[in-house]
């Protein structure tokens, strides 16, 4: 099994950025946790990140996997381009993300992106992320 972990505009400032409300763990140290999981898992990842909407549409596009993991960061809450792209590859998906958005400000409580997920994990920082990869990865070997 093939997975792709996007992360969406500025999770490349990770642990620099607010770190109150993100942690003090870098993009690096997110990647080399999921990377370990999918060995003990026994299933393959990938990582892109990009702080443009279109990079983030190709990249999904181009999937050959199967899911995707994707924090799509600002972008969780005004891209219906994403969703679209999400929703025309057909890969089943998981939305994470570090904080708990329905506990920070309201803009912040609607998700493009979750009534096509399969699930949202917010709220945990990293372990989102590992929650989200397992629970893709449960999902797929169970299909």
């Amino acid at each position: 099994m093939k997975f792709l972990v996007l992360h969406g505009p500025n999770l490349n400032l990770l642990g620099k950025r607010e770190p109150g409300i993100y942690g003090s763990q870098t993009l690096d140290d997110i990647n080399t946790q999921l990377k370990k999981l999918s060995e003990e898992l026994g299933c393959e990842v990938s990582f892109f990140q990009s702080n443009t909407e279109g990079e983030l549409i190709n990249a999904i596009q181009a999937a050959e996997c199967n899911g995707i993991l994707i924090n799509p960061a600002a972008y969780t809450h005004t891209s219906i381009a994403i969703r679209d792209a999400l929703s025309a590859v057909g890969l089943p998906c998981v939305e994470v993300h570090l904080s708990n958005i329905h506990r920070r400000e309201i803009f912040r409580h609607i998700s493009m992106i979750a009534p096509i997920a399969i699930g949202q994990i917010c709220g945990f920082g990293q372990d989102s992320y590992l929650l989200g990869l397992r629970a893709l990865f449960n999902y797929v070997k169970n299909k």
